[in-house]
């Protein structure tokens, strides 16, 4: 399995069942080092409905057939736009022909926001992502605080490589991404949703540091992979 990180939260994982995106943000993403025609996939999966998280899955789905796997109800406003959705929810797993996807919780914000229209479309709970193929499994906490739960992930699940925000202000900064390291129990982890903006600034091999010998971290350049 080959896991490439594209800048913030956005990472395509390879292996023999497949291509599939976590979070396409590609479009408007100063941190990606490629466009959305310019990589392809076979499945979508999504943690929760911002911009900066959903962000090419429309173009890709329809660009390359790929179904849209997310919460019920982001799966529901995309099935509306005419793409093709599986809808789950928190605590619930499915199986697809590039593996399995099972949901766990996330404690963030949610919604599709229209700027001009000073709306926003509620599409259900943000999520994170537990993806395994084979004898392989990688966390993905999507955007989240810490939270209790992780621990429990942790105790049920055997993670080889945990995706982790450490950016701050809208997710967990570096110390509690460093707890929810210790929480998770993975093998590995690489840290992302930081350094997008000023905003979420923060230097990685500071919360290395903070992990200590709970895990190997793992620090990407936008564009490099880890192979598990």
């Amino acid at each position: 399995m080959k896991v490439t990180w594209y800048g913030h939260s956005c990472f395509w994982i390879e292996s023999s069942a497949g291509r599939d995106a976590i979070d396409p943000f590609l479009t408007g993403n100063p941190a990606a080092p490629v466009s959305a025609d310019q990589v392809r996939c076979d499945a979508i999966i999504l943690s929760h409905g911002h911009a900066d998280h959903v962000g090419d899955a429309a173009a890709l789905a329809n660009r390359h057939n790929a179904p849209i796997v997310a919460v019920f109800e982001l799966a529901t406003v995309l099935g509306w736009q005419g793409l093709t959705t599986h809808g789950q929810h928190i605590g619930g797993a499915h199986d697809y022909p590039f593996g399995r996807v099972k949901f766990t919780p996330a404690a963030h914000g949610t919604g599709m926001i229209d700027e001009a229209a000073q709306t926003i479309t509620y599409t259900g709970q943000p999520a994170s992502i537990l993806y395994t193929v084979g004898d392989k499994t990688v966390f993905h906490a999507g955007d989240t605080a810490l939270l209790a739960e992780f621990d429990l992930v942790g105790r049920r699940h055997e993670i080889d490589l945990a995706l982790l925000p450490i950016g701050d202000n809208f997710t967990m900064g570096p110390d509690d991404a460093a707890e929810a390291v210790r929480m998770l129990r993975p093998k590995r982890v690489v840290p992302m949703h930081y350094n997008t903006w000023d905003l979420i600034a923060q230097d990685p091999a500071a919360f290395a540091g903070l992990v200590g010998g709970a895990a190997e971290v793992v620090i990407l350049q936008p564009g490099e992979a880890i192979d598990l």
